[in-house]
C-alpha cells in the first residue's frame, strides 16, 4: 500500500495519516473515512466489513486498544458467529484483520503490527 499524507473524502474533507496510513485522529472517523480508505485499497466494503468495523471501535471505546485477533474473533462469536473465524476475517481483509479492519476503523495501528 502506498502511504499518503493524508486521505480526500467525498465531502471535500482531508484527514491526515500517519506513516503506516492510519488517522491521526481516530474521532474524526466516519463511514466516509472507511469508504475512501478501502477504495485506495481496491475495496468495496460489504455489510460483513461493516460489522468487523463497528466491532473494532466498539472494542476500543471500551478498551482503548485495538483487539488482538483473539479477542476479535471472540467478540465476533458472540456478535457475528458465521464471521468468527480467521478465516473468514482474512478473506474479508486480505492485507491481515488486525491491521487492515483497523485502518478502515480509523484506529491507531494495532500494537502487535508494529
Amino acid at each position: 500500500m502506498a502511504v499518503s499524507a493524508s486521505v480526500q473524502l467525498p465531502d471535500g474533507r482531508s484527514l491526515a495519516l500517519d506513516e503506516h496510513g492510519y488517522l491521526t485522529d481516530w474521532t474524526a472517523w466516519d463511514g466516509a473515512v472507511a469508504e475512501a480508505l478501502a477504495r485506495v485499497d481496491g475495496m468495496e466494503l460489504t455489510e460483513a466489513h461493516w460489522q468487523v468495523i463497528e466491532l473494532l471501535r466498539d472494542y476500543y471505546r471500551q478498551y482503548e486498544i485495538a483487539p488482538p485477533m483473539r479477542a476479535l474473533v471472540g467478540a465476533l462469536k458472540r456478535r457475528r458467529p458465521d464471521l468468527a473465524s480467521s478465516r473468514v476475517l482474512y478473506r474479508l481483509f486480505p492485507e491481515g484483520p488486525a491491521r487492515q479492519a483497523s485502518r478502515y476503523a480509523g484506529l491507531p495501528i494495532p500494537v502487535s503490527c508494529i
